[in-house]
């Protein structure tokens, strides 16, 4: 994969093929009378007047008609404090779109630098102007340990930011962490089903899985996301909403995690990377080198009907082109 120059642009913004995002190729640089000539659907939502984010190139696949299309967008950014504001920006523009069409917005959390990456949600202008009632939120994954415990994503995410947010308290959903890992995951698949038959969460009629509208995770160094690790069984599983691990790699050991399928029904994935540290992964699940024998689970990542966006940085990017 041949990625644009960066210049001094704020961010790049590039659409990657929804058949097959190794193959595409990247436009140059658009012009500015083009870009107002092309189809909104075409462009990044930084290309909006009121974004400091300007598109560096974009490059999209139709689906044949009456298709749903599943769109991939790559988001490189040069300061971590600008992927923080485009993060809430597009965090607060689904709230309210999810909140007017179904009275309710069903987001998935994740762990790690995640939390911290949310920040600007919690701030001025949208810690006012977002309808938190409206929130309903979810961990993608959990360690299997007390909510107090340092380990715990529930924890990392009220200290960083639920306790600075008005979302109702009912409707913020941790597992119980009274129980073992596989009743853990039992028991909330079991309020997730109980939530879709309430209609806080959609269903996907394309999957038959749960339709979250925002899951917002990371990416670990060896192209883990959620609690789903290269090689371990879990990654295979297609029925289940929520399953358990005993033997994670990366400590803890015991977790439950949402499942690939219900990943990809997703409307919105923004799957946040960063850093040196995880451009291997990087490369291998961007790179031009296909090798579908041994995919990465964030290879895996691909929606049914919806947008998956990877908001990145340059050292993430480092081992695909000279940026």
């Amino acid at each position: 994969m041949s990625l644009p120059a960066v210049a001094s642009t704020a961010a790049a913004s590039t659409f990657l093929s929804s058949a097959n995002p190794r193959r595409s190729s990247f436009a140059t640089r658009i012009p500015a009378p083009l870009r107002r000539s092309l189809p909104c659907r075409l462009l990044s939502s930084s290309s909006s007047p009121h974004s400091s984010l300007a598109p560096v190139s974009a490059v999209a696949s139709q689906a044949a008609a009456g298709e749903a299309a599943s769109r991939k967008k790559l988001l490189i950014f040069d300061a971590e404090e600008d992927l923080a504001s485009e993060l809430a920006k597009r965090a607060a523009e689904l709230s309210a779109r999810f909140a007017a069409e179904r009275g309710a917005f069903t987001v998935v959390l994740s762990g790690g630098s995640l939390v911290k990456a949310l920040r600007k949600l919690a701030e001025p202008p949208y810690l006012e102007a977002v309808d938190w009632s409206r929130w309903h939120v979810f961990w993608v994954d959990e360690r299997v340990v007390p909510k107090n415990h340092a380990d715990s994503n529930y924890k990392l995410a009220s200290d960083g930011f639920l306790s600075k947010v008005p979302i109702p308290a009912g409707q913020v959903y941790a597992i119980n962490d009274t129980l073992s890992a596989e009743g853990a995951a039992e028991d909330y698949e079991a309020r997730l089903r109980q939530l879709v038959k309430d209609g806080v969460i959609g269903m996907s009629p394309v999957t038959g899985f749960p339709k979250f509208d925002l899951m917002l995770m990371g990416m670990g160094p060896d192209g883990h996301v959620a609690s789903l690790f290269p090689g371990h069984p879990v990654v295979n599983e297609n029925q289940k909403w929520v399953t358990f691990v005993k033997d994670s790699p990366k400590p803890p050991p015991e977790r439950i995690t949402f499942t690939l399928p219900v990943i990809n029904s997703s409307a919105y994935i923004a799957l946040v990377v960063t850093g040196a540290g995880k451009a291997g992964a990087v490369h291998k699940a961007l790179s031009e080198e296909e090798n579908t024998s041994d995919l990465l689970p964030v290879e895996m990542v691909s929606l049914h009907d919806g947008e998956l966006a990877w908001f990145t940085d340059k050292p993430a990017l480092s081992m695909l082109s000279s940026m």
